[in-house]
C-alpha cells in the first residue's frame, strides 16, 4: 500500500524559512516522480515543484522559482521541500504526491492527473 507523510510545516514571519519533508513507503521510491501541490482555502490545488526519479529533472512553478528548493534522498525514501522568502500568499496546505507506475528517467510532470497516491498534508501559514 503507497503511504506519503508530509510534516515540516508550521507558523512562520514572513521572509522566514521551512523545510518540509515527505516520508514514502509501500513502494520502490527511487522509481517514482514525486511532486509537491498547495491549496488555500477556497482555492483550488496548485503544484509547486516536482523531481525525476533521481533528482536529475526539477521542476518549479513561477511562483515559487529561486525561493524553494526540493531535493530527494532516495536511500532515506524522502522528499524535501525547503521554502525560503516565505511571503503571506504562501499560506497553504502542502501535500506530496506520486504516480501510481514507475516514471520514465529524468521527467517529473507538473499535471496533477498523473499523480495518484497522495499525503494528508502539512499546514503552513506565514504572517506579514
Amino acid at each position: 500500500q503507497v503511504q506519503l507523510a508530509e510534516s515540516g510545516g508550521g507558523s512562520v514571519q514572513a521572509g522566514g524559512s521551512l523545510k518540509l519533508s515527505c516520508v514514502g513507503s509501500g513502494f520502490t521510491f527511487h522509481k517514482r516522480f514525486v511532486a509537491w501541490f498547495r491549496q488555500a482555502p477556497g482555492e483550488s490545488r496548485e503544484w509547486v515543484a516536482c523531481t525525476s526519479r533521481y533528482g536529475e529533472t526539477l521542476k518549479y512553478a513561477d511562483s515559487v522559482k529561486d525561493r524553494f528548493t526540493i531535493s530527494r534522498d532516495n536511500a532515506k525514501n524522502t522528499v524535501y521541500l525547503h521554502m525560503t522568502r516565505l511571503a503571506p500568499e504562501d499560506t497553504s496546505m502542502y501535500y506530496c504526491a506520486t504516480t501510481s507506475r514507475d516514471g520514465r528517467l529524468n521527467f517529473c510532470s507538473e499535471e496533477e492527473p498523473e499523480y495518484e497516491s497522495w499525503g494528508q498534508g502539512t499546514q503552513v501559514t506565514v504572517s506579514s
